[in-house]
């Protein structure tokens, strides 16, 4: 009897997709740095495709009266390498070791395969699907909706601003003639899959801390913290605005 990948049943329940093949799965979390074949290569280059195809058909139906900028952004904000590194940790995704994988990465160092691997994930939910008879694109937009409905029904214009917090903060440090924001990591807790990075931020006076499963993510926050206190107080004025989109 074939030997299923650790985990495989905890990943299917969370995918809510039962794989007929499970060796479509077990390539999937096969990054080419572990030097194991065949690698997730070319099923990461499908589902990058299929995801970005995914995403666009779910924010056109939600978001009718958005132009195409509109849509482009919000598409860019959902799917980027830190939003998919956080949905292969919520599924928890483990990537298979080989002869050339090294004993410990940093949280930095495996994001982008992390990454990749969810793309290469979908891309075995679409091939499974197919070989199965089932309508692959429906199962790859039925789990792309799960994810990221929710977001894209609360998005509204100019969010990618306010998501994209440190360079909002960077950009109001240099409006009031101010040094730029300084991070500092406090900890990095948590094992090795699932890291947890605590940051502070200083800028113009003002400090916050805050915890996520990357570094970026947790600078992200500890600037978005700050960002908000600064639209509840006197220096709201300062602040981007947001720009009206259709």
């Amino acid at each position: 009897m074939k030997r299923e990948p650790d985990g495989t049943p905890r990943v299917e329940e969370a995918l809510g997709h039962p794989f007929r093949d499970k060796e479509l799965l077990r390539r999937a979390l096969t990054p080419p740095s572990s030097g194991l074949e065949p690698n997730n290569q070319r099923m990461e280059f499908l589902g990058d495709a299929l995801l970005q195809s995914s995403m666009s058909e779910l924010i056109f139906r939600e978001k009718p009266d958005w132009d195409e900028g509109a849509m482009s952004k919000l598409r860019g904000m959902l799917v980027c390498t830190q939003t998919l590194c956080e949905w292969a940790q919520s599924l928890g995704l483990a990537l298979r070791t080989g002869p050339r994988s090294t004993k410990r990465e940093s949280g930095s160092l495996v994001r982008k395969p992390m990454a990749d691997a969810m793309e290469a994930v979908i891309a075995a939910v679409f091939l499974d699907a197919e070989q199965a008879g089932d309508d692959p694109r429906r199962a790859v937009s039925g789990l792309v909706e799960s994810r990221f409905l929710a977001a894209v029904r609360h998005a509204y214009p100019g969010i990618w601003q306010e998501r994209d917090s440190k360079t909002t903060l960077q950009e109001w440090a240099a409006a009031q003639s101010l040094p730029p924001p300084v991070y500092e990591l406090l900890e990095r807790g948590g094992p090795d899959h699932a890291p947890v990075f605590t940051v502070r931020v200083r800028a113009g006076g003002h400090e916050a801390e805050a915890a996520a499963g990357t570094l970026k993510g947790a600078q992200a926050e500890a600037a978005r913290v700050i960002l908000k206190e600064l639209r509840n107080g006197k220096a709201q004025s300062s602040l981007p605005s947001k720009r009206p989109m259709g």
